[in-house]
């Protein structure tokens, strides 16, 4: 019975960090927001590393409108060492308000985490995107690179939410790079 309990454990709090989709602690989240805006093709410029985009270059991130009223998410990267294309389709539903940029995205079946827009420009040009907890970083633009000075705002605004931006890996955006 111990045996029993100890997976019981150690199920739920597997579960209970996959399924984890509010936005970190102490870190605000964009509003108002317009999802409509936000649709479209964004270039990945930084992440923190995580193993389902290890290595991948020239990332992106498509959004479109779902029918059920989400949105659908294709990510696709190139793999240099298997010198191949990567996609992966998800869907992401809002946690609460649309006007507010906290949402849930699933790539695994019923598995959730959070997507939280948490700096955004008004134009919709560029955005920092966290996940559930602070392991989790993107910065995103509507273009392959991004000016130095946004960028640095955006490690600024980063780093007083307790990110890691040293930890930061530059996504090669072209192939002559």
């Amino acid at each position: 019975m111990r045996l029993w309990s100890k997976l019981s454990v150690m199920l739920s709090a597997l579960l209970s960090v996959a399924c984890s989709v509010s936005p970190p602690k102490d870190i605000k989240v964009v509003t108002p927001f317009d999802s409509q805006r936000y649709l479209g093709t964004w270039y990945e410029i930084a992440r923190l590393d995580h193993r389902f985009e290890r290595g991948l270059q020239q990332v992106t991130a498509h959004y479109s409108p779902r029918a059920d009223g989400g949105l659908k998410v294709i990510n696709r990267g190139f793999n240099p060492q298997k010198q191949q294309w990567q996609e992966s389709e998800g869907k992401a539903y809002f946690i609460g308000s649309p006007q507010v940029a906290a949402l849930k995205v699933s790539f695994f079946g019923p598995f959730y985490g959070g997507y939280n827009v948490i700096a955004l420009d008004p134009d919709y040009r560029y955005a920092l995107v966290c996940g559930p907890n602070r392991d989790y970083l993107w910065i995103l633009s509507r273009t392959p690179t991004l000016d130095a000075g946004v960028r640095d705002s955006l490690l600024q605004t980063a780093k007083g939410y307790g990110f890691a931006t040293d930890a930061l890996i530059w996504v090669q955006q072209s192939a002559d790079q």
